[in-house]
């Protein structure tokens, strides 16, 4: 029998004796989502800022993709890959011609697309670039975030990440962000295979990199024969207002890392592209997933990816994305509350002038809360804004006002 959650504190209880404490979320007890609203079950609305890290691009339960998981799911959800099915080579044709590769390989989490650019990224550095075996070296930076796997927080710089998980695999070295010089340097050791990087640091607290940072990382990556793989699990999909961060350089990374709104939040989907020179030193039984490029996850990536280029969520994304920076930039000089905003398209962060330690971030968020916004801090003082891309200039005003008048009225 399949009991009903009637009450928030009903369901909390629960979660709390029956299942690990490994995260801390805000005290809202969520049972319905549609566009950029999510209602509690209490019946509650509230605008969705954080839309699940990124993955709800599209809005929630948007009626496309639904009815795609819908109608696959009908005739066939999994094989395995011991078998082809009518569908995974069509998405893949789709994803390549879109993103502008020879090969897509699909996984399932953020977490393992990562694992897989680092295996592609080791493999090619021993067969192509010729780097002695067992010594290759894949450059990190700090205060990045890959997931949570052991050997990416193996090139970790966060003590909550590390703590009590060693030992770490061997073969990272992180080096300082948006520092062009150390780059030059590093990268310059013949054992060095690739380069590691967020085109924005979304967990770090939305940090952007000074303009012409990726296109250096680049150049210096081509000059010395390094892959560059940008982790895009968070900001690409129209997240900043391209379809790729790294489009705003005009970068192209060797190995693009993709997940969360690959499939608009419906479902766990992840995809590495590389050209064949790259993606074809794996070969068959060295690498694979159970349900890495399922027909139904096929599916519904076609559906989810169209909604963004059909519904321009690019252009949405890049306009509504000035007007909230624009709105909290004024806003600042009203309160004393907010060091600084900053972001691109609608993955933005306000930086509360308090220490990473406070709770002063965490206390605000359950004051947006209490007005119907619902946002999450990250690294104690920041609080990351990033709703459904799907949201209009009127619903933006409507949350900035939420957003500065729960503000005003804390810092009283």
């Amino acid at each position: 029998m399949i009991e009903t959650i009637t009450t928030s504190q009903e369901a909390i209880a629960l979660e709390e004796k029956f299942g690990a404490h490994n995260y801390h979320p805000l005290p809202v007890v969520l049972n319905k989502g549609e566009g950029v609203f999510l209602w509690d079950v209490e019946g509650k609305r509230y605008f969705d800022f954080l839309s699940a890290y990124s993955a709800v691009n599209q809005g929630h339960c948007h009626p496309r993709i639904i009815n795609a998981l819908i109608e696959q799911a009908k005739e066939l959800t999994l094989t395995s890959r011991a078998f082809y099915n009518d569908k995974l080579g069509i998405a893949e044709k789709y994803v390549c011609e879109l993103f502008g590769y020879d090969k897509a390989l699909f996984m399932n989490s953020g977490a393992e697309a990562n694992e897989t650019a680092i295996k592609l990224a080791r493999k090619w550095g021993y067969t192509k670039k010729g780097i002695p075996a067992n010594e290759a070296v894949i450059v990190a930076v700090k205060k990045n975030f890959h997931g949570r796997t052991t050997t990416i927080i193996s090139a970790s710089t966060d003590p909550s990440s590390q703590k009590g998980f060693g030992p770490f695999m061997p073969g990272f070295e992180i080096v300082d962000y948006d520092n062009v010089s150390v780059l030059e340097k590093v990268l310059a050791n013949p054992n060095v295979c690739a380069l590691w990087i967020e085109p924005i640091q979304g967990e770090a607290g939305v940090y952007v990199p000074q303009d012409g940072y990726l296109k250096s990382a680049e150049k210096l990556c081509r000059q010395h024969n390094v892959l560059l793989m940008m982790d895009e699990i968070q900001t690409g999909i129209a997240r900043t207002g391209k379809m790729l961060a790294s489009d705003h350089e005009n970068v192209k990374p060797d190995l693009l890392i993709l997940g969360k709104a690959l499939s608009g939040g419906v479902l766990p989907i992840s995809l590495v592209l590389a050209n064949n020179e790259i993606m074809l030193v794996i070969k068959p039984g060295e690498h694979g997933s159970t349900f890495g490029g399922n027909p139904l996850a096929a599916a519904v990536v076609m559906a989810a990816m169209q909604v963004i280029k059909d519904e321009k969520l690019e252009e949405n994304s890049e306009r509504l994305g000035k007007v909230f920076r624009d709105r909290m930039t004024a806003f600042i000089k009203k309160t004393k509350m907010v060091k600084l905003v900053r972001g691109k398209g609608l993955l933005n962060a306000i930086v509360i002038n308090d220490s990473p330690e406070s709770e002063t971030a965490w206390n605000i968020c359950v004051r947006f809360a209490e007005y119907g916004l619902l946002a999450k801090p990250t690294h104690g003082n920041i609080i990351r804004l990033a709703p459904p891309l799907v949201i209009t200039e009127e619903q933006i005003h409507e949350c900035c006002d939420i957003i500065e008048k729960s503000i005003l009225e804390f810092e009283k």
